[in-house]
């Protein structure tokens, strides 16, 4: 009889699990209001990338309280260069029900109805921080229920099929008598040994159960149709200062791509590239500007190209700035999304 796959996975990580800031040492209750935080954060970022920033929120939002109480533009601060912005302005929603509940749901339908929760962060707080039998499924999860039962069949297709074999993989007795260590020994085994690239097969607790390994074609699990080529927008963008060093800019609209976050001012963002007189028509002032650069920055979807102008001299009058929704802010209390700290320090270099 083969070996269970959770007993394995289970026995395994006793003795390698990761140490992070969220996650309760052995004995430890874990706190629901750091496994949300660092669920949200994870979403689309690693590991290394989100320690910094969540060791930043819980010195500035030590409580969900506090961070339901901070103003949005600080939230966004604070959050800016981790990218996907609508997740900080849910963040920020979630706490405020959240802090208006008094606490953390544990139900998973309960927990589905808070802001910026969806079906896998709503099962790993779940089965995480409450200790309930749920099998939280990302994309870590797919590629390890893809090489256990040797599906072929290439991602996006076959999700709904990953999905259902992965439910099962918590369906033996350890597995539900630990569903908090099962849910992060999962994300230990992807994370560690079960890589999407050059996996460590030889060191698996689970190879013996694992059609991939015997076939020989982990690495090339799951497979995946080809995706599209990535569209190219562009854009123009002007940089303004101030004597005191404060930027010129405004807030995009909370909704959308980059909602709420701050940009030089500028032309929208279209399929082909603009020309110097058509973007000079959207410069705050009417000056002479000189071209410094271009910046590239790749979106989940396409791909933006921004040419950067700056004014050849820095004298003007401040009545002369004829875009009326901007401000001139201090970089560093500005809420900046990468791209634009790229137009900045190409600017200032």
């Amino acid at each position: 009889m083969k070996p269970d796959t959770a007993s394995l996975l289970l026995a395994w990580y006793d003795q390698n699990r990761r140490v992070l800031p969220w996650r309760a040492l052995p004995g430890q209750t874990p706190d629901p209001y750091g496994v949300w935080l660092s669920e949200i954060m994870l979403q689309q970022t690693v590991v290394a990338t989100v320690i910094p920033y969540y060791q930043r929120f819980l010195a500035a939002y030590p409580t969900v309280h506090d961070l339901a109480q901070a103003p949005l533009n600080e939230v966004l601060q604070l959050w800016a260069g981790l990218g996907y912005y609508a997740r900080a302005r849910n963040l920020h929603a979630c706490a405020q029900k959240v802090s208006k509940i008094g606490f953390f749901p544990s139900d998973v339908n309960e927990l589905l109805e808070l802001p910026g929760i969806g079906a896998y962060t709503s099962r790993a707080i779940a089965s995480i921080a409450f200790n309930q039998p749920f099998v939280p499924i990302d994309g870590n999860v797919e590629r390890l229920i893809a090489r256990l039962r040797g599906i072929e069949d290439p991602l996006p297709a076959s999700r709904a099929l990953l999905h259902q074999e992965a439910s099962k993989l918590n369906n033996s007795a350890i597995a539900q008598e630990r569903p908090s260590d099962f849910a992060q020994a999962l994300f230990d085994l992807g994370a560690t040994i079960c890589t999407p690239r050059n996996p460590s097969c030889l060191l698996c607790p689970c190879q013996t159960n694992c059609e991939a390994f015997k076939a020989g074609n982990a690495k090339d699990l799951p497979k995946r149709s080809p995706k599209p080529q990535r569209p190219t927008r562009y854009g123009v963008v002007f940089r303004v200062i101030n004597p005191n060093g404060d930027i010129l800019l405004r807030t995009r609209p909370p909704q959308g791509l980059l909602g709420g976050t701050d940009e030089l001012p500028g032309t929208p963002w279209r399929e082909k590239p603009w020309t110097e007189k058509e973007a000079l028509e959207f410069a705050p002032i009417t000056k002479n500007w000189q071209k410094l650069g271009e910046i590239k920055h790749i979106f989940t979807h396409f791909i933006l190209i921004l040419t950067v102008y700056e004014m050849t001299s820095n004298l003007y009058d401040i009545r002369d700035i004829k875009c009326f929704d901007s401000s001139f802010k201090p970089p560093k209390a500005s809420a900046l999304s990468s791209a634009m700290k790229k137009c900045i320090i190409l600017a200032q270099g």
